[in-house]
């Protein structure tokens, strides 16, 4: 029988040693597989972690792929003079593009482009691909067909969300985005977006039910 403190000192550990994000069906299949927890429970465990570290360097959180240490990102400014190698730089016009995906998906090259009022290059469109925060959810039902875009799982994980209702409201309303996005097309094609789109929390919910 482990211990609740044991139980911890597990759960701790082996979000630790993972590269990735850990999933609450990882840790109950994987390291937890030998004892009889259910997903309520585990859940408890990780509360109790996050308020352990909840006024230390690190922290606990659950992103889109599941849950990882981090540090506070307050303390980026001061960490970031451990590596001397630069972050990768991206240009104002790709960066522009990607917040038109997030905050407008799914959403076509061609809507883009007429909100930024200049076309929007190949090469940035293939650079967030490769990157793997934007990929192809479906095309819009109009002549041609174009391409819809949406936001990945590793974008959300990037910036720290679990879902894309959690991505920031603009901080001014925009009417000429409403003007151009707002629009049964566009209405119709978010359907997609969700079946390309995992919100873990509620799916980790309603396996809980089931169980």
């Amino acid at each position: 029988m482990i211990s609740d403190q044991q139980l911890k000192q597990l759960v701790e550990a082996a979000i630790f040693a993972a590269e990735d994000p850990v999933t609450l069906d990882q840790l109950l299949n994987g390291v937890l597989a030998d004892f009889r927890l259910n997903k309520p429970r585990l859940r408890q465990v990780l509360d109790g972690l996050q308020e352990d570290y909840k006024d230390r360097g690190i922290e606990l959180v659950e992103v889109a792929s599941g849950w990882r240490f981090q540090t506070k990102p307050e303390l980026g400014p001061a960490l970031v003079h451990m590596w001397p190698e630069r972050a990768p730089r991206y240009s104002a016009a790709l960066l522009e593009t990607l917040a038109l995906i997030a905050w407008r998906q799914p959403v076509t090259r061609g809507e883009i482009e007429a909100v930024r009022g200049v076309s929007v290059s190949t090469q940035i469109m293939k650079t967030l691909q490769e990157r793997g925060w934007v990929k192809v959810v479906g095309h819009k039902e109009v002549p041609g067909r174009p391409a819809l875009y949406a936001t990945t799982k590793a974008f959300l994980d990037y910036f720290a969300l679990q879902s894309v209702a959690d991505i920031p409201a603009l901080s001014q309303p925009r009417p000429e985005l409403e003007e151009i996005f707002d629009n049964s097309a566009i209405a119709s094609s978010k359907n997609q977006l969700e079946l390309h789109t995992d919100d873990t929390r509620e799916r980790d919910n309603q396996e809980e039910t089931s169980q």
